[in-house]
């Protein structure tokens, strides 16, 4: 066991994580001339085309060190603050981690809260500076930066080119002497920790675990802890780019599991897997539960494609546990999901999955966040979804959930972020100089301000240079409403937004303008209204599509057009109060992309 380690590689987002990872496969001769390519660990589509990385993904390499033979076990984790959960399960599965710091871009905030999560674990931490070749590197100012943060002597910080592979032995010297190996006892009652688990068409769902005590053998008899199931180890084997069978997986090591389950929800992500006949006495102490941040209802765009929909999330979740769904219903769109999301790019994603993986088009309603609401009779009702408000005369007062975020920026583009932070109604707490050209604002704001648009428009005002993390602190009261949209008097569940009175006139207004563009006309004019309880506070009218009746009138009495106008305006009239508005696909995205 002395000859295995076990680490991560954490950082911000683009700070290189996977490229230094292709380096050191490459160096391992873990992946071979032929298999070799750019972010060989992103096996997603999405994950290539968009250059970041979503799961994070384990593999075992040998490396031979001063002529003894080591097992590294790497796993390389997303970078975005969406995806923290992922990291969070790497983390509890590893001894060390390599923290990341881009040499022309420093810390960030990321950067920070991955740390932090790193040595809540007492991981240890072995700090590299990244991209050392680029034309901007600023090498000794971001080694101040990381000696400030975490209090390490200079010298134990390595310089690195991910893309070149300068440095790449230093760091191995720093995995093998600085990284302890494990702890464990082989002859113990097995006690593995689940971080991961994947859906496999054919050989149903792959868990991938951390042994901390005993040893796992192909056809032992063994033991979910949560769920209390019992199954038969089909087959056992380490993580190499393909899965690699063994008779044996023992303790301190990483590796896989299949047992033929091919229900989704008999896994649960962060369990502990011990033996039926010798089970260990405690269960090991995962990682904290997923609390979703975003709340967005999913809908098959045809109704016979609700079951198809509910298997496609339930294998979807297997491989993303953040995710988090319930049955719904809407009068507007049929049967469908309300589903948690960690933020926005996480909806996003999910969203695209979908429709790659299982093949499935479907409707995304108006993200929000999750209230709570007190009655006047003192009930307290936890409101995911602004159909479930009670009514406006029975309601005492509502809280909305407020987080405290990081930004770290320039100091050029401080006016620009107050401003917009301010906006969302944040209440700045903290201004402090980190160095002379890098600040950090910690703000208290409402999560419903930041569900948006909040991150593009930050990455835009400060040219990609202000980084942001938020955690979740309490909920406060507020003075939210509930603004419905009104298709010729028919509400539409679907737009229903839970929002602040400030702002319900200029949300209500945009929208309705938005929907204008995006409704087919129809034989009969259709007016869109935005209200607020019974009040209406903005409107849009679409004119109808008509037919020239007069045409064939020519000279004559102006009594004859007259005649066949209103018998025309009685007919349209009627098919007013018979006629339904019809509304595409693109009208439900249009209020994500209000500001565009």
């Amino acid at each position: 066991m002395e000859h295995i380690r076990n680490f991560c590689i954490i950082a911000h987002i683009d700070h290189g994580k996977s490229t230094l990872a292709d380096r050191l496969l490459e160096v391992t001769k873990t992946v071979s001339e032929r298999e070799a390519q750019a972010q060989v660990l992103d096996d997603m589509d999405i994950e290539r085309e968009r250059g970041i990385t979503i799961k994070s993904h384990a593999i075992q390499m040998d490396f031979r060190y001063e002529g003894k033979q080591y097992v590294l076990n790497l796993i390389d984790t997303p970078g975005h603050v969406d995806f923290s959960y992922e990291v969070s399960r790497s983390i509890a599965a590893c001894e060390g981690a390599l923290l990341l710091v881009d040499a022309t871009q420093g810390i960030q905030a990321q950067t920070i809260s991955n740390l932090y999560l790193a040595i809540e674990h007492d991981l240890e931490i072995i700090p590299v500076v990244n991209k050392i070749d680029m034309d901007g590197a600023m090498v000794d100012e971001v080694k101040d930066q990381i000696v400030d943060l975490i209090g390490c002597k200079r010298e134990e910080i390595l310089e690195a080119s991910g893309k070149t592979g300068v440095g790449i032995d230093s760091i191995f010297d720093a995995i093998i002497h600085r990284i302890p190996s494990p702890k464990g006892n082989v002859d113990a009652p097995l006690q593995a920790l689940i971080f991961d688990s994947v859906f496999n068409s054919y050989r149903g769902v792959v868990a991938y675990y951390r042994i901390f005590q005993g040893t796992i053998k192909k056809g032992d008899k063994i033991k979910f802890v949560n769920t209390q199931n019992n199954y038969e180890a089909n087959e056992v084997g380490i993580l190499r780019l393909q899965y690699e069978p063994r008779s044996e997986v023992k303790a301190g090591d990483v590796g896989y599991v299949i047992t033929g389950i091919k229900e989704a929800k008999e896994i649960k992500v962060g369990d502990t897997i011990t033996l039926r006949d010798n089970p260990c006495s405690n269960e090991v102490a995962g990682f904290k539960d997923v609390k979703p941040m975003v709340f967005a209802g999913i809908y098959p765009i045809d109704n016979d494609d609700f079951a198809d929909l509910r298997d496609s999330l339930e294998k979807l979740q297997l491989n993303d546990a953040s995710l988090v769904f319930e049955p719904e219903s809407s009068v507007a769109l049929g049967f469908g999901f309300r589903c948690g999301f960690l933020g926005l790019l996480h909806l996003e994603i999910v969203q695209e999955r979908l429709e790659r993986e299982f093949d499935q088009n479907v409707i995304i309603t108006v993200p929000n966040v999750s209230f709570d609401c007190y009655t006047t009779a003192g009930e307290k009702i936890v409101v995911h979804n602004p159909t479930d408000m009670p009514d406006p005369g029975s309601i005492d007062k509502i809280e909305e959930p407020y987080i405290r975020s990081q930004i770290i920026t320039a100091p050029d583009y401080i006016g620009a972020i107050m401003k917009l932070c301010m906006d969302k109604r944040g209440i700045l707490k903290n201004q402090v100089y980190l160095t002379t050209n890098r600040v950090e604002l910690t703000w208290e704001m409402p999560l419903a301000e930041i569900v948006f648009d909040f991150y593009d428009k930050l990455k835009s005002i400060s040219r990609g240079y202000a980084s942001f993390d938020y955690e979740l602190i309490d909920y406060r009261e507020g003075d939210l409403i509930k603004l419905d949209i009104k298709l010729n008097g028919e509400q539409v569940d679907a737009f229903s937004a839970l929002i602040h009175r400030d702002k319900a006139y200029d949300f209500g207004s945009r929208l309705c303008g938005k929907l204008k563009d995006l409704l087919p006309k129809q034989q009969f004019v259709i007016a869109i209204q935005a209200a607020i309880g019974a009040k209406i506070i903005a409107r849009e009218t679409i004119s109808a599509m008509r037919k020239d009746v007069t045409a064939k009138c020519y000279g004559g009495d102006i009594s004859r057009k007259r005649k066949l106008l209103e018998k025309q305006k009685k007919g349209k009239k009627r098919m007013r109060q018979i006629g339904t508005v019809e509304v595409p696909q693109e009208a439900f995205l249009a209020v994500l992309k209000l500001n565009e």
